[in-house]
C-alpha cells in the first residue's frame, strides 16, 4: 500500500458551491454598511461617487466603516469568485465518474441545485463590486439591466432542467424517493436557488427607472418568488414528517437553518418590488406596514434558527464538523444563516425601525442594536476561513492500492 496526502474537498460533492455561496453573502453582508451607513441621494443603491463623497466628509468613524466594508466586499469577492471557478472545474470532471451515475439514482441528486444558487449569488456579487469600485457606472445602469436579466433567466432556465430532472424522476416511478432519507431540510435548496434568481431579477425592478424594465423585473421575480414559496412549504412539510419518524440526518443537519436565508433573499425581493411599484408605478406603502412585514420575516427566520440550533447542539454537529476533526461538505450550510440573520437584522433596523421613526439613526439603541447585526456577520466570517482551512488548507494521510 502506497501512502498520499488528501484533502477533504479531493472528494468533491456538488454541496461544495455552498463555499462560493457563503462567501459571496459575505461580501453582500458588508455592502450593508455602505447601503445603510452612506448617504445615496438619487438612487436606491451607494454607487462609487456616494463613497467617495461620505469618505470626503465624513469622520473617521464613517472612514473606518468605509475602509472596512470595501475590504470586506473585495476579499471575501475574490473568494467567491475564485471558489465558484473550481467548483464548476471540479464538477465537469465529477460528471464523468460512477459516483455522479450514483448520485443521479439518490435523493441527493437535488445537491446539483447548489449550482445555479452560486451562480446567482455570484451576478449580485459582481454587480456590487460595478457599484462600489467602478466611477460613471450608474450613468450606463439602464443598459446593464437588460444583460443582467438575460444572465439571470439563463440560470433560472439551468436550475428548472435541473430540477425538472429530478422530479421528473422520482415522480413519474413509484419508489425511488427514498423517504427514510429526506430526514432534513436538505431537499429546500432547490427553492433557495430558485429565490436567489428571483431576488436577482426584482433587482431592476427597485434600481431602474423604464416602465419596461420595471415591470417585467417585477413580473419574473413574482413567478420565481412564489415558485420559490409553494417548494419551500411543500418539501418542508415531507420532511418534517420523515424527521419526525426517522430522527434529523446528522451531516444535514445545518440545512434546519435554510429556511433563514430563503426568508432573507425572499424578503429582500419583495422590498425591491415595493420600492419599483413606488418610484415606477406609484403604488405607495408605508413606513407602518414594512416594519411589520420585516418583523414578520425575522420572526420566522428566529423560530427555525432556535429549532435548529436545539437540534445541532443535541447532536454535537458544532463539535464534530465544526471544531473537530470530522469534515462535511454541509458544513458550509451553516453561513448562510449567519449572513442571512445580519442581512436581515441591517433591514429590520434601518428600513423597518428607523424609517418608522421607532429607533434614532446612529443613536445607542441604534448600535445597539445593531452590534447583532455585526456579530452574527463576523460568525459568517469565521466559518467561512475556519472551513475553508478545514476542507482546502488541510492534507491527510490516506492509504491507496499500489500499482
Amino acid at each position: 500500500m502506497a501512502r498520499t496526502l488528501a484533502r477533504p474537498a479531493d472528494t468533491y460533492s456538488p454541496t461544495y458551491f455552498l463555499a462560493s455561496l457563503g462567501a459571496g453573502g459575505t461580501a453582500v453582508s458588508f455592502f450593508m454598511y455602505l447601503m445603510f451607513w452612506v448617504p445615496h441621494p438619487g438612487q436606491a443603491v451607494p454607487v462609487f461617487e456616494d463613497i467617495a463623497a461620505a469618505w470626503a466628509r465624513g469622520l473617521l468613524p464613517q472612514q473606518v466603516a468605509i475602509v472596512v466594508a470595501m475590504l470586506g466586499i473585495a476579499v471575501f469577492a475574490v473568494l467567491n469568485i475564485k471558489s465558484l471557478i473550481w467548483n464548476l472545474r471540479s464538477f465537469s470532471a465529477f460528471k464523468h465518474t460512477a459516483a455522479w451515475q450514483e448520485m443521479k439514482q439518490s435523493n441527493t441528486e437535488s445537491s446539483v441545485l447548489a449550482m445555479p444558487l452560486a451562480l446567482a449569488m455570484t451576478v449580485n456579487v459582481g454587480f456590487i463590486l460595478g457599484l462600489v469600485f467602478v466611477p460613471g457606472l450608474w450613468s450606463v445602469v439602464e443598459y446593464l439591466f437588460p444583460f443582467a436579466m438575460v444572465a439571470f433567466a439563463l440560470i433560472g432556465v439551468l436550475a428548472f432542467r435541473q430540477l425538472g430532472g429530478f422530479l421528473g424522476r422520482v415522480l413519474s416511478k413509484g419508489g425511488i424517493f427514498d423517504v427514510t432519507a429526506h430526514n432534513s431540510f436538505a431537499q429546500l435548496l432547490p427553492a433557495f436557488a430558485i429565490a436567489m434568481v428571483a431576488v436577482g431579477f426584482a433587482a431592476p425592478a427597485a434600481m431602474s427607472g423604464n416602465p419596461v424594465t420595471v415591470g417585467t423585473a417585477l413580473v419574473l421575480s413574482t413567478f420565481l418568488g412564489v415558485t420559490a414559496m409553494i417548494y419551500t412549504v411543500m418539501a418542508a412539510i415531507t420532511a418534517l414528517s420523515s424527521m419526525l419518524h426517522y430522527g434529523t440526518a446528522r451531516e444535514a443537519g445545518p440545512t434546519l437553518l435554510i429556511i433563514v436565508p430563503i426568508m432573507t433573499v425572499l424578503g429582500i425581493m419583495f422590498l425591491r418590488q415595493a420600492h419599483g411599484l413606488h418610484t415606477t408605478f406609484d403604488a405607495h406603502g408605508n413606513a407602518g406596514e414594512t416594519l411589520v412585514f420585516l418583523a414578520r420575516m425575522l420572526s420566522v427566520q428566529v423560530v427555525f434558527l432556535l429549532l435548529g440550533m436545539t437540534v445541532l447542539r443535541a447532536q454535537g454537529y458544532f463539535r464534530d464538523f465544526v471544531l473537530g476533526p470530522k469534515t462535511s461538505p454541509g458544513s458550509y450550510a451553516l453561513v448562510c444563516p449567519a449572513v442571512a440573520l445580519s442581512v436581515m437584522l441591517q433591514f429590520f433596523i434601518n428600513k423597518g425601525l428607523v424609517a418608522a421613526g421607532m429607533v434614532d439613526k446612529f443613536s445607542l439603541a441604534f448600535w445597539a442594536l445593531t452590534a447583532v447585526a455585526l456579530i452574527a456577520q463576523a460568525i459568517a466570517v469565521w466559518l467561512v476561513l475556519r472551513l475553508n482551512r478545514q476542507h482546502f488548507g488541510r492534507r491527510e494521510e490516506i492509504a491507496v492500492a499500489a500499482e
